[in-house]
């Protein structure tokens, strides 16, 4: 870059960001309460660069709020940030520091994070006793990572997102580098987007439909002060829910290390996935971001306009924290809620992906006093807005503020993560006394939930586990969280599990306990595969993934997370299970219906579209019956909203530690019942391959045992 060919003119206010155009790039920048915008252009992205200070005249570069010029001659790859000046009373909330250089919010890639020194970035002196009221002159040019021009010209060779049925969805939260980073995943570019490319066949073998990626927006994975006490090494933020910037893909978890390579590839991600008919989900946090609490950084938002991003206290010196992490979004300002659409619209249409979660998803309802609203305007907007209208949209219906909304998440068509599944479902298996009524509620769709404000059962997102917990081996493999490692005395992370080490902590080579492990692994798989709603797999689990007791690894970027893709062959006969299990569900509409069961009958066969049992074959007492429970489903096609009848199902469910045999409901005039699944069996008949499944000898009973599932099949004979 010659640092002596461009000419500032005057420019536009929008689009905000970086925007080619045909003579060279239009930077526009939000900031109320500024008295003053330069644009630092720099020559490289090395620390000592060259760059060049454009001062933008208010009279002549700011429209309303937006400061803004052109610069005829830059083309893309250019680096830049800004400085802006104005008030710095913190009392007052205003923290403007034209020493600190700041990162658009709209940029689209960052420079290289790795080295960051955050401590440079603060904008007070914290050598001084008022800290933060203090004010730094600490120049941090050399220190700060740099937002880099982006092209967004690609060859997407006619794709689009998929933006397939939420009810035909199987969903896996993945890591992108957790993946493929260990030396077992057998890739050529481990940890990385490409990476995610090369395990496609093993996805499509698996049968999921969609990735559902954590954070892959840029973040500081060196943020975290702490040491791991076992080790000694440093530890990292690795799951990244601390963003720096909300347009730009991570850039450590691109192959090609080029500046600005990370949006390429990050989009032949995405084109591969779609080609394969995998559609892409991503985990966004609009709560808070990186800056933290008063003492925290300044590399953005706070420098940017503090008032106006941040929910602030009483005292505008402190900042309002209902994310647990130091400062909340402040999402129903109207132009947080713009940069919010802008941001999430920039992921559909250029990036192509096909939905996102939203983490601590209440934030997003909350006043700019941080009071819960009925009808909170960012939810609504997001639902309602024409570009997104087809976008797959999932709350975690909960923030670190005291808000808990699953099942009245407002906003219209939001879909939730159910932890009253996840929850109810461990309690069931575990064999806690009197969880049948509840267990029964999550597997027909949640209706309790998700009924009364018509929402259907697919917006109930089933997990039995997630990111933020035990993986499914370490859900029955420990009894209590082993989190020593994360350096908080083991403070840290949920303490209400619901898990069970069934007579051992930890692993162990008794043949007894790993064969009760196994099967409560496959009744947990089996469960989230039959029930109404749609279900989500955290990834690893299907071949028995362990961190080790750890159920709070966020600051594990080692062995503790990585997948080790050795455990697939290990366990092949329990991920031959799993893969059945999906594809079970995939092949029988009736897991799929859209509706909620109704105990009548659709079909004028005199079946309803589902009846419980007893053991005994009796209609249940709910206030008594205990660990056990039986259901028929009619598959008619009236029944399951299906264009195509399915067949009949007959389900036996026994938690309890003794063999229990059932008595089996007749199944429809013509038709005989098919054992099609019993997790008590070893592989491979613990799942019969479709078309294979075995005749019952004995048509009226049937003996499940300790802790497993049955699934009975009617077909015509």
């Amino acid at each position: 870059m010659n640092m002596n060919n461009y000419s500032m003119e005057i420019g536009k206010p929008l689009p905000l960001g970086a925007e080619l155009t045909e003579t060279g790039v239009n930077f526009a920048l939000f900031s109320r309460h500024a008295t003053g915008v330069t644009l630092v252009i720099f020559e490289n992205e090395q620390p000592d660069s060259p760059y060049e200070e454009y001062i933008l005249d208010p009279h002549k570069h700011k429209t309303g709020d937006i400061w803004h010029c052109h610069l005829r001659g830059l083309s893309a790859g250019a680096y830049y940030l800004y400085r802006v000046d104005g008030p710095y009373i913190p009392e007052k909330g205003y923290r403007f520091n034209p020493n600190k250089l700041l990162l658009d919010p709209y940029a689209k890639a960052l420079t290289d994070l790795s080295k960051w020194d955050l401590s440079t970035a603060v904008a007070y002196n914290p050598n001084m006793p008022d800290q933060d009221l203090s004010f730094s002159y600490l120049d941090d040019r050399a220190y700060q990572p740099r937002c880099i021009v982006i092209d967004d010209t690609f060859d997407w060779q006619g794709d689009k997102p998929l933006n397939y049925p939420l009810r035909f969805s199987v969903l896996y939260e993945t890591h992108v580098r957790g993946l493929t980073i260990h030396p077992s995943s057998g890739v050529e570019h481990p940890g990385t987007y490409r990476g995610v490319i090369e395990k496609i066949p093993y996805f499509k073998e698996l049968g999921i439909t969609a990735l559902e990626l954590m954070p892959i927006q840029e973040f500081n994975e060196q943020e975290i002060p702490r040491i791991n006490p076992r080790t000694g090494e440093r530890l990292k933020n690795y799951w990244g829910y601390s963003t720096v910037a909300f347009f730009a893909p991570k850039g450590s978890y691109s192959s090609d290390k080029t500046p600005g390579a990370q949006v390429r590839e990050f989009k032949e991600m995405v084109r591969a996935l779609h080609r394969a008919g995998i559609e892409v989900i991503l985990d966004i946090v609009f709560n808070h971001t990186a800056e933290g609490n008063e003492l925290g950084p300044t590399f953005s938002f706070r420098g940017i306009d503090n008032t106006i991003y941040y929910m602030l206290d009483e005292n505008k010196r402190y900042y309002k924290n209902y994310s647990g992490c130091g400062n909340t979004l402040n999402c129903n300002h109207p132009v947080v809620r713009t940069f919010i659409i802008d941001c999430l619209r920039y992921w559909v249409v250029e990036m192509h992906v096909d939905g996102f979660r939203f983490d601590l998803g209440s934030i997003l309802g909350r006043d700019q006093q941080g009071r819960l609203m009925e009808n909170p305007p960012m939810l609504e907007r997001i639902a309602e807005d024409p570009v997104l209208r087809n976008t797959k949209i999932i709350a975690e219906a909960w923030d670190a503020g005291g808000a808990y909304q699953v099942g009245w998440f407002p906003g219209g068509r939001w879909a939730e993560w159910n932890d009253r599944f996840r929850d109810d479902v461990r309690k069931f298996w575990r064999g806690d006394p009197h969880e049948v009524r509840h267990f029964a509620t999550r597997l027909s769709g949640s209706s309790d939930l998700y009924l009364r404000d018509g929402r259907k059962p697919f917006h109930s997102i089933n997990f039995i586990t997630s990111h933020d917990g035990f993986t499914l081996k370490d859900l029955v493999t420990y009894a209590e969280k082993h989190n020593e490692e994360n350096g908080e005395d083991n403070r840290d992370g949920h303490n209400a599990n619901f898990s069970c080490n069934y007579g051992f902590e930890g692993p162990t080579q008794n043949p007894r306990i790993e064969r009760i492990r196994l099967r409560q692994m496959k009744n947990f798989m089996a469960t989230l595969m039959l029930s109404l709603g749609t279900p989500m797999i955290l990834g690893g689990d299907e071949f028995g993934r362990t961190q080790q007791g750890n159920n709070n690894a966020y600051c594990q970027d080692n062995e503790i997370s990585w997948y080790d893709w050795t455990l697939l062959e290990r366990n092949r006969d329990f991920f031959r299970f799993v893969r059945e299990m999906i594809a079970f569900r995939k092949r029988h509409p009736a897991f799929m219906r859209p509706e909620f069961f109704t105990g009548k009958d659709g079909n004028y066969n005199a079946i309803p579209d589902i009846s419980w049992f007893d053991e005994f074959g009796n209609s249940p007492d709910w206030s008594t019956i205990d660990k056990k429970i039986a259901y028929m489903l009619d598959g008619s096609r009236a029944d399951i909203f299906s264009d195509r009848d399915d067949n009949d199902f007959y389900i036996m469910v026994n938690a309890s530690v003794e063999t229990v045999t059932f008595k089996i409901a007749s199944p429809s005039p013509g038709k005989l019942w098919f054992r099609a699944i019993d997790t008590f069996l070893d592989s491979p008949h613990d799942i019969e391959n479709p078309g294979y499944e075995q005749l019952l000898e004995n048509q009226r009973e049937y003996p499940v045992g300790d802790r497993s599932i049955v699934v009975l099949v009617a077909r015509p004979v």
